[in-house]
């Protein structure tokens, strides 16, 4: 089955915005700004910064996966973005901050999971009997 446009446009903007992220907070981490305000989070700094990056590399697994068609790349994605946010809800001194991430989740989550985005991810040859 082709691709559905949707969710090519979704998984490139995850890939770049991982790298660029990638970029953007390896040269932030010197940044006294950046380094004060993840100091007032509940969670320590280096926790912080692993989560951080193993986010990065999920989020570009996951976008490789939903570009091959394999639906556990968009379970992930979610699953672990849902992750981050509830742990940012619990950690975060800037809440409102998290709202457009969230605003830009849901979207995405709309497009993912529309009908030809769905069968775009059913395994070839799998049927719904069973």
């Amino acid at each position: 089955m082709k691709r559905p446009t949707s969710v090519s446009v979704i998984a490139w903007i995850i890939l770049a915005t991982s790298v660029f992220s990638l970029v953007v907070n390896y040269k932030n981490m010197d940044n006294p700004l950046v380094v004060e305000l993840m100091a007032k989070s509940l969670l320590p700094m280096s926790l912080q910064y692993a989560m951080m990056y193993l986010g990065l590399v999920i989020a570009g697994v996951a976008a490789v996966a939903m570009l091959k068609g394999l639906d556990w790349g968009r379970k992930l994605y979610f699953g672990w973005s849902i992750f981050g946010m509830i742990v940012a809800l619990a950690t975060s001194p800037l809440k409102v901050a998290l709202i457009p991430g969230a605003v830009v989740l849901a979207i995405m989550a709309y497009f993912l999971y529309r009908p030809k985005a769905n069968a775009y991810f059913v395994p070839q040859g799998a049927t719904g009997n069973a």
